[in-house]
């Protein structure tokens, strides 16, 4: 059943792919571009969209069925997931607006989420004893869902920036653009070194001692750049650390992140090289069809939609599962003030869109800027900060 549900997602991944450049076909074609009928690209392209969904959402059933829980209690896991109603979001959106430019865009999103996720191990293990409640199933796949349908939002708003921003002069705007492609092209940098070194099977162990003056065992899967709090190699034959963490740091995850970065500036330098322009500049091309007004309705609509469901699942919900679980409704955990934090952007971003008349771009950057939480949600604070969340 778990080789059925690997299987599943593998090809989901593939028909995502596919779709992609399927979609990329679809604005291409320059009859009925700009028409609401949608010619044959887009039509193959969104049926492979929702056949890789139905795939996807196999492996969800098949390893719910294989785990006995639902699977989201790990990073993997809850990644993956997010992907799948990141693609379900977009599919809903799809058929309401009928934009194949969003497609081209938010598929390739979802896959290197998807790809990010598969970075993470995969093993099915027993749940501990706070999270062996049907909680598990409501909270966190709610929260999810929400998050999803909120970053349909900054798919919207790429599409508009990277039309209406001007590339032909360096400016603010630029920068910040590139900043954002940069983060994309450090994903995919971050899955080549990862699986490269994954290939060549490389481990090295440090033991540690931890904020509870315990000693413990970090398995590094990439060569140490940051080291433990007071770890010593015991692994022979492998890179000491150029600098160790505080204990209040998750010191591995912290080099995941840091590898993230260094492997991406090197694949972004590359692209710099070979193209001659910007990231953004680019896919200029590719958006000159797109109407500005529509997608800033998708954008904002998409946060109409996800607001409440994010409201319920990681605020409500949590709560709810929080006091059941630890006696206590908030208790300043790193992961629940950032949910806080998440959830009050999108209330000022709906105040100064409804109030304030923020719309367009003003709109599309706080769209970029209210992903860039989630997204420091799902991998910084996952990844680094501890607390009672760090289970993930």
């Amino acid at each position: 059943m778990v080789e059925l549900s690997g299987n599943l997602l593998y090809a989901s991944f593939i028909l995502y792919l596919i779709g992609t450049f399927f979609f990329g076909g679809a604005i291409r074609d320059k009859k009925g571009a700009l028409e609401k009928k949608q010619n044959k690209w887009a039509v193959i392209a969104i049926g492979l969209t929702i056949l890789g969904f139905v795939a996807q959402l196999g492996y969800f059933i098949t390893r719910w069925v294989a785990s006995g829980h639902a699977p989201v209690s790990n990073l993997f896991e809850f990644t993956t997931f997010f992907g799948m109603m990141l693609v379900a979001a977009f599919i809903l959106i799809y058929f309401i607006y009928k934009t194949p430019a969003l497609g081209l865009f938010a598929l390739p999103i979802a896959l290197l989420i998807i790809a990010y996720a598969s970075m993470f191990p995969r093993e099915i293990s027993p749940l501990i004893p706070a999270l062996q409640s049907d909680w598990l199933h409501i909270h966190v796949t709610t929260a999810a869902t929400g998050q999803a349908v909120l970053s349909i939002s900054f798919v919207a708003a790429i599409l508009y920036l990277v039309k209406s921003v001007d590339q032909t002069r360096r400016s603010k705007k630029t920068a910040w653009l590139e900043v954002i492609m940069f983060a994309m092209v450090a994903t995919i940098g971050f899955v080549i070194i990862t699986s490269t070194f994954s290939a060549i099977d490389y481990k090295a162990n440090f033991k540690w001692v931890n904020k509870y003056d315990e000693e413990a065992v970090f398995e590094y899967h990439l060569p140490a750049l940051i080291g433990p709090h007071e770890g010593e190699l015991m692994t022979e034959g492998k890179m000491e650390p150029f600098v160790k963490m505080p204990a209040i740091i998750d010191a591995n995850k912290a080099n995941t992140v840091v590898w993230s970065l260094f492997s991406g500036l090197i694949l972004y330098v590359l692209i710099r090289l070979l193209f001659r322009k910007r990231v953004a500049a680019i896919f200029k091309p590719l958006v000159k069809n797109v109407n500005l007004d529509l997608v800033d309705e998708i954008s904002y609509r998409s946060i109409l939609i996800g607001f409440p469901i994010f409201t319920l699942g990681a605020l409500i919900f949590a709560m709810i599962w929080a006091q059941i679980a630890w006696t206590r409704f908030w208790g300043w955990d790193p992961k629940e003030v950032w949910a806080l934090i998440t959830w009050l952007f999108y209330a000022a971003f709906l105040h100064l869109r409804l109030s304030k008349g923020w719309q367009g771009e003003k709109s599309a950057w706080l769209a970029v800027v209210g992903f860039a939480i989630i997204m420091f949600n799902l991998i910084v604070v996952n990844l680094i900060l501890a607390g009672l969340h760090s289970y993930a």
